[in-house]
């Protein structure tokens, strides 16, 4: 291939036969390909290079110089990868990714890349001096434990699996019986090992909150949720989909043997960061798909639980009113919001606050997913009847002053809770809701008569997270004071607003955002508030009156950190409507 490339170029009349004799001695020397030899020794340029490997292999040709590469885009491939290829992805349109490559025929390169990022593969020529460059200025250093990174050990564990044929993929993606005795054996295999332990390993590393393991017909995805967006990971061979699976359900203690039934369980691990021992759990679902089980890890790890309720992002008035309720001596104060709005720390975090000597704490959760000193701690059991309900009536049995129920989900449960608000007891819960109002109206289509609701909800705290503005390559913004004035922001706050965005950076992973802030919407259950709900009146009426009396929705929140510089309108639009 080098002498075709530089018969070409003799036959174009860019070099002379004694330079390309120059430049193949210059090349077994020194190493590498004769374009960057011949551009080394100064007898051609990089343009004329890229315009005759471009002509050779057939595929466009790119000048990496002229181009300022997307960050996000340049990492769907590890460092390790695109410098053992030598390769560069240049941009993402759909399932597609543009990968500059010094060669452009190597078909392996291209099914390794396709089964990491999950993308299709279509092909740009360049030279190596600018692929070597562009790796050089867009790859920072990944952060390392114990000498490796998480990405240098996930390329040596998909490095070590044996190949794979489409024939074998078809097969096995149609298999609908496997021996569970080969299954163990092969999910106990060495590069399966290392390849599921370095996923968690690079999970805690990156900071994400979840494992998504994904199979579908003819691919297999995982990907991470960092600051609450899913991003793709890698697409290792479907061939291994059952095997990587029943790893994980071997490390949680389930039964691999089982694939018809969604399965519940939990790993303990130990993570040794730069000397320091931590303790990290994964809370492990399995839930029966289509082509396979898909598997969920949520992260629990106690050091990012946070217990001070001045950091999760209240404002002074809200918290103010939130800390009020949740020290009545009786009363309910409900937290609502999706899965992963940020409730239970919320919630933990008000525990912690009244867990002193004087107070008897129990709590019902489902399932218990921090250990706190000094609570009562209890785990719901499904299987044997033991359920919010039903620890509820044992509960009240126990001589409690707070009582936290992880969530209201039935009736039931829902009656007992204010029985014993209304009883002596201040009652901590959640409950599914878009937004404070809405949960009044909840209450009383579960069943709940309204003036059993008046009387025992204390306050209602509606919340959401958005991603934070990366501190370190935090920049001003300018052109954003329309877009927040769209979204709802006044105009004489967004004159004064300190619009910020994040530049991108290695803290963040380029991505400009890192860590996350909480919106709150508390609604305080005062007389007028009481009184309509004694009246049934809609959730509009209830919203309308809440933010008379001083009620800032989530949108409102989340403006107003946008102002303070603390986030950004297309995170707070993304999580919150008008």
């Amino acid at each position: 291939m080098a002498v075709r490339l530089g018969e070409l170029l003799i036959r174009e009349r860019r070099i002379s036969p004694a330079q390309l004799q120059e430049a193949l001695t210059h090349q077994r020397t020194k190493g590498g390909r004769l374009g960057s030899a011949l551009v080394s020794l100064g007898f051609v340029q990089d343009e004329d290079i890229t315009t005759i490997l471009s002509r050779q292999y057939g595929v466009p040709a790119i000048s990496l110089g002229q181009f300022d590469l997307d960050p996000t885009v340049v990492r769907l491939i590890p460092a390790e990868t695109a410098a053992k290829y030598q390769v560069i992805p240049v941009a993402r349109n759909g399932t597609s990714m543009t990968l500059a490559m010094t060669d452009p025929t190597n078909v392996f390169a291209m099914d390794e890349i396709k089964f990491l990022s999950g993308l299709h593969i279509e092909p740009v020529v360049a030279t190596e001096t600018a692929v070597r460059e562009a790796i050089g200025k867009y790859f920072a250093k990944t952060e390392k434990v114990n000498g490796k990174s998480s990405a240098d050990l996930m390329a040596k564990a998909l490095e070590d699996l044996p190949g794979n044929t489409p024939d074998e993929l078809q097969v096995l993606a149609d298999a609908d019986e496997i021996d569970a005795a080969a299954l163990e054996k092969e999910s106990g295999e060495a590069p399966i090992v290392r390849l599921v332990n370095a996923l968690m390993l690079s999970a805690i590393q990156r900071g994400a909150s979840d494992i998504h393991v994904e199979p579908y017909e003819k691919e297999m995805r995982i990907r991470f949720r960092i600051d609450g967006v899913l991003q793709p990971i890698m697409a290792p061979p479907l061939k291994y989909r059952d095997a990587i699976t029943s790893r994980i359900k071997i490390m949680a203690r389930l039964d691999i043997a089982e694939k018809r039934m969604p399965q519940d369980g939990r790993i303990k691990s130990r993570f040794n960061d730069h000397g320091k021992m931590r303790e990290i759990d994964f809370r492990v679902s399995v839930l029966p798909t289509l082509f396979g089980e898909k598997v969920v890890l949520r992260l629990l790890d106690r050091e990012n639980l946070m217990l001070d309720m001045t950091k999760l992002g209240f404002n002074a008035p809200e918290l103010a009113k939130f800390e009020s309720a949740i020290r009545r001596p009786w009363g309910m104060v409900l937290v609502t919001g999706p899965t992963g709005s940020g409730k239970t720390n919320t919630l933990y975090s008000s525990i912690a606050r009244l867990n002193v000597p004087g107070v008897n704490i129990i709590t019902a959760e489902d399932p218990v997913e921090f250990n706190l000193q000094g609570i009562n701690q209890v785990q719901m059991r499904d299987s044997i009847g033991l359920n919010f309900a039903a620890a509820l009536r044992s509960f009240l049995r126990q001589d409690p002053n707070i009582i936290l129920v992880g969530e209201i989900r039935d009736t039931e449960t829902a009656a007992i809770a204010v029985k014993a608000a209304l009883t002596g007891h201040m009652v901590l819960s959640t409950l599914h809701t878009n937004d404070a109002p809405s949960t009044i109206n909840r209450l009383v289509n579960m069943g709940i008569e309204p003036f059993l609701v008046a009387n025992s909800v204390n306050l209602v705290c509606a919340q959401r997270l958005v991603r934070r503005v990366c501190s370190q390559c935090a920049e001003p913004m300018a052109g954003a004071e329309q877009a927040a004035i769209d979204a709802g922001m006044a105009p004489e706050l967004a004159r004064t607003a300190k619009f910020m965005k994040g530049k991108g950076c290695e803290r963040c992973t380029q991505s400009g955002y890192k860590g996350r802030v909480g919106l709150f919407e508390v609604m305080e259950v005062n007389d007028a508030i009481r009184q309509m709900i004694l009246d049934n009146v809609s959730t509009t009426e209830l919203r309308a009156q809440a933010v008379a009396d001083g009620m800032l929705t989530l949108r409102q929140c989340g403006l107003q950190k946008v102002s303070e510089g603390m986030t950004t309108v297309e995170e707070v639009v993304r999580e919150t409507v008008l």
